[in-house]
């Protein structure tokens, strides 16, 4: 509607006005000095306030029976709105939220109409953000979901276009403004439910999150609205979650679509109006998060190995895939699908379904071995050294996962021995020193691999009716050693520098490692074969300090007991029985 004769001047005023502060806010901020780094920002606040007074003094004079009532409401709560914006950039955070809550509580009388709405879930959405940030998940939740009720309702009851800033004040504003009320009604709605996500992630409800989450990717891709980067980075993450719920159909299809966009944007830099600096910029970037959208379909390979083992060790056991998909889809809604992406090429990489045979779980470990292998040009151990660890362990665990499902003994030790090389080819280039947390990872890692070739041939050599031969022995010796040797050097990682000594209470995070690190040593020196009767002595010695550390460690810490449950009643018995082997050697001896 246009002004009325008496307001056009004053009209045009405020539009002169709003353009400026829209040109301060959003352009000639960027060019601030770093000793001034609000300065622009402090200008159009203060143009915004003489506008704030202008409008309150029309409103003033005026009933809600004017013609230009709704108009000037409009543009008072617009200047409220940025008002606070502005406030929250400049870090006066209690004045930015009692500025939006003036936006609110403007427009709340008659909050449906096509001229407040925009500017109402606006202001709803910056206090939502404003009191996460202040970690008050509850209480921005609530200002997040009146923001989508709100929408909800408008788009319910009202289903007209709503009308944004620049077109209220009749403004020439540039589409490169994106923040404040100049943005649709589509794209403020988008935001709450991204910052929903957010906030249910932060209260634990993550199906809800998730929920949220792909319903912001769609909403997205269906406006054309979004960072091609940002967009699969988040498919991609989402994709983790879905997985863990064994929700391996909808997994794969999230990161399908992640590679499709990457590709996709790929595809379009080439033909980007940009120097070479920024091009350089922009493929640095893509390499960077394809790489990590590479990790994630790794991991998707993994955990869909590691639980089709889980499922085949517990026989019987009823199929969570289909309960838990149900539960999120449980508006009967179709959930979880980018209906405009033609991802088919994608999925059809890896399988969605549980592995049952050793050449269904080949093809996985290919897959995802070929996905590390491709993770770790980009992330390299000379310029990502702790995420190239990670991918080496991803790497090992893959080998683990492979070999459950081989049945030839002689294979399963050749793929824990590439485990072995894997890790300990990295170690060698790892400086306990810089690398310690790492390195710790790695020790423990090592010695429960030596010690998995080490059952192998153990049963091997129980299931055959000839005698071991020297070989063989020497076999056996050297990957108890090897265990012991790595789990030592885990243990010995955990003592104070200075003293030597191994710490009265070990830290809650390194508490079952190491007992159980001792209780495998415990087991290990058992193992070794020696003609040597006083060598096995001293071998038998040292695997009851190893059970009697544990005994002690227990009796005086609770936690170490609730930890240890399971095992602690083995080496209380250890304790118990190894002495009396121990004394009929001495005799023997003797």
């Amino acid at each position: 509607m246009e002004p009325s004769g008496d307001f056009r001047e004053v009209f045009i005023e405020l539009r002169e006005k709003y353009e400026k502060a829209c040109l301060l806010i959003e352009e000639e901020s960027k060019s601030d000095p770093e000793n001034a780094p609000y300065r622009s920002k402090y200008a159009a606040s203060k143009i915004l306030t003489e506008m704030k007074s202008k409008l309150v003094n029309i409103l003033d004079d005026i009933n809600a029976e004017n013609s230009d009532y709704v108009t000037v409401k409009a543009m008072l709560g617009i200047v409220w709105l940025l008002l606070g914006t502005v406030s929250l950039d400049t870090e006066e955070l209690s004045t930015g939220e009692e500025q939006l809550m003036k936006c609110v509580e403007c427009l709340s009388d008659d909050a449906l109409r096509p001229e407040y709405i925009i500017s109402q879930i606006t202001a709803l959405n910056q206090l939502g953000l404003l009191w996460s940030q202040r970690d008050q998940p509850k209480k921005s939740q609530e200002f997040l979901e009146q923001a989508e009720t709100l929408y909800k309702t408008y788009s319910k009851e009202i289903n007209l276009p709503a009308t944004d800033a620049p077109s209220i004040f009749k403004a020439t504003v540039p589409e490169t403004y994106s923040s404040g009320p100049g943005t649709s009604l589509e794209k403020t709605h988008t935001l709450t439910l991204y910052y929903l996500a957010q906030i249910y992630g932060a209260l634990s409800d993550n199906r809800k999150s998730a929920i949220y989450c792909h319903t912001t990717l769609k909403r997205q891709l269906e406006t054309k609205d979004f960072d091609p980067i940002d967009w699969a980075l988040n498919a991609a993450t989402l994709s983790q979650y879905l997985m863990e719920k064994v929700g391996f159909k909808e997994a794969r299809h999230h990161l399908a679509a992640a590679s499709f966009i990457l590709d996709q944007y790929e595809g379009e830099i080439g033909h980007m109006n940009c120097n070479e600096e920024e091009l350089a910029a922009r493929g640095e970037r893509l390499a960077h998060r394809r790489a990590d959208v590479t990790r994630c379909w790794a991991k998707y390979g993994l955990l869909l190995l590691s639980n089709s083992k889980e499922r085949l060790m517990e026989q019987g056991e009823t199929t969570k895939q289909s309960e838990e998909v149900e539960q999120i889809n449980e508006n009967g809604d179709v959930l979880f699908a980018f209906s405009s992406l033609e991802v088919n090429s994608y999925e059809d990489q890896i399988t969605d379904k549980y592995i049952l045979t050793f050449d269904d779980a080949r093809k996985v470990f290919l897959k995802t071995q070929e996905w590390l292998n491709e993770a770790k040009q980009y992330y390299t151990l000379d310029s990502h050294a702790s995420d190239y660890v990670q991918i080496v362990q991803d790497h090992s665990q893959l080998f683990s996962h492979l070999a459950f499902f081989e049945d030839d003994e002689e294979r399963q030790s050749r793929m824990h021995k590439r485990r072995v090389d894997l890790l300990e080819s990295v170690l060698q280039q790892l400086n306990p020193q810089y690398y310690m947390l790492v390195c710790r990872q790695l020790w423990y890692e090592l010695a429960l691999t030596y010690s998995d070739i080490l059952d192998i041939k153990l049963e091997r050599l129980q299931a055959s009716d000839s005698r071991p031969t020297p070989h063989a022995l020497r076999k056996i010796n050297h990957l108890a050693s090897s265990s012991i040797a790595n789990f030592t050097h885990f243990l010995d990682s955990l003592k104070d520098p200075s003293t030597k000594e191994f710490p009265d209470t070990i830290s809650e995070d390194l508490e079952r490692p190491a007992l159980n690190a001792h209780c495998h040593i415990g087991r290990l020196y058992s193992k070794l074969v020696t003609p040597d009767k006083k060598v096995n002595r001293e071998n038998i010695k040292k695997s009851i300090d190893a059970y009697q550390f544990i005994v002690d460690y227990c009796e005086k810490h609770e936690s170490g007991r609730q930890k240890m449950s399971v095992e602690l009643g083995v080496c209380q018995e250890m304790v118990q029985l190894l002495p009396l082997k121990l004394e009929k050697l001495t005799q023997d001896v003797k």
